[in-house]
């Protein structure tokens, strides 16, 4: 799984296979991005900030620690 942050668009892309996609389903600021199996190949979390400070709210610290680490480090 790679990970990429554009801090200009403020999207969050998680590659989770290298497979080329055929569609994809917008759910609120999530993009999931299918192959032809639909099966999830790709994510784009817009808005990523504002979904990461949601999401560390409720998650465990070591969790919290290791996403804004990825997310600062990309």
């Amino acid at each position: 799984m790679e990970y990429k942050y554009d801090p200009d668009a403020d999207v969050l892309a998680v590659f989770l296979r290298k497979e080329p996609f055929s569609h994809a389903q917008e759910m609120g600021d999530i993009v999931v991005h299918f192959d032809k199996n639909d099966k999830p190949v790709y994510l784009e979390i817009l808005n990523a900030n504002r979904f990461l400070s949601r999401a560390t709210q409720v998650l465990p610290t070591a969790i919290q620690k290791a996403i804004l680490r990825r997310t600062h480090a990309a």
